[in-house]
């Protein structure tokens, strides 16, 4: 597994943006917080965010004083990936007494 997907917060943004095709820093920053029903410190969350960019599986443009997110090819082959993972743990998993 690569190492980005060690961090389940940033499983959890990459999961967001793939959902929205692109997204505002802000919105994302809504977003998670809802799901995660707390609030999200801003460095946190913007270092996570610079994480992904640095490792190239997020990409970050700016339309006007706002950074827009979007996966690239990378960040979405991993986190497809994680997901088929996930799915036959979950879905087809062994059974929990093997």
């Amino acid at each position: 597994m690569s190492k980005w997907l060690h961090s389940g917060r940033r499983r959890d943004l990459c999961a967001l943006v793939h959902d929205a095709g692109e997204v505002r820093a802000q919105s994302l920053k809504n977003r998670l917080e809802s799901h995660y029903d707390e609030r999200i410190d801003p460095g946190s969350f913007y270092g996570s965010l610079s994480a992904l960019v640095d490792a190239g599986f997020l990409q970050r443009r700016t339309e006007g004083i706002t950074d827009v997110y979007a996966l690239t090819d990378a960040g979405e082959r991993a986190l497809l990936d994680h997901h088929e993972w996930l799915s036959a743990r979950v879905d087809g998993g062994r059974d929990i007494n093997d």
